[in-house]
């Protein structure tokens, strides 16, 4: 029987766009628009957040 994991919440920082394509605003020796990608420093690039963690008691 297949096991189904529950989805992972959508980053809040980046919607689920994790990561995006910024241009430099220069051009290529061939003519394209030079482009940076940079991702979302909240998920690292993933769209996910990690779930909350169960409160655990520490101690006895």
């Amino acid at each position: 029987m297949p096991q189904h994991t529950r989805p992972r919440p959508i980053c809040g920082h980046c919607d689920g766009f994790p990561t995006v394509t910024i241009t430099t605003g220069t051009r290529t020796p061939d003519g394209q628009r030079q482009t940076i990608s940079a991702n979302c420093p909240a998920c690292q690039g993933t769209g996910h957040t990690a779930p909350a963690r169960d409160h655990s008691r520490i101690g006895a």
